[in-house]
């Protein structure tokens, strides 16, 4: 005995609801797809382009009352900015944390500045750089 098929004839009666459904969601995606890449890039070009003043840590020696840092500083023209370092000791506590300015014509700056610290620091960890 031949079982009967619950299938509708090929390209009769058009798409099925699960092929328009199929297509929306394709849709959807593609455009969600485009607006995360746009936002990516968005962040990507403002981290890149508007990055006015970065800094690294060449070297440092800590005493028991202050960390010496020995910072490079690069920022674009005219643009004044401060650096924020931070020192923890052994056991990961913060021990000392301050603000370091820059200004003047260069763009290239090479200075050794002072981090008292309230204990022996372990460490010299550049938090981040910003203009203003």
């Amino acid at each position: 005995m031949a079982t009967a098929s619950t299938r509708l004839p090929e390209g009769r009666y058009g798409r099925s609801s699960d092929e328009r459904a199929d297509h929306r969601l394709k849709i959807l995606g593609a455009v969600l797809g485009v607006a995360l890449l746009a936002l990516l890039g968005y962040f990507a070009y403002h981290y890149v382009a508007k990055n006015e003043i970065s800094a690294q840590v060449i070297t440092f020696q800590a005493t028991d009352h202050a960390v010496r840092v020995h910072l490079e500083v690069h920022r674009d023209a005219g643009v004044d900015g401060y650096c924020t370092l931070r020192s923890q000791s052994a056991d990961g506590a913060e021990v000392g944390r301050a603000d370091f300015r820059f200004s003047g014509p260069d763009t290239r700056v090479d200075k050794v500045v002072t981090l008292r610290t309230t204990a022996k620091g372990g460490t010299a960890e550049l938090l981040g750089c910003h203009a203003g």
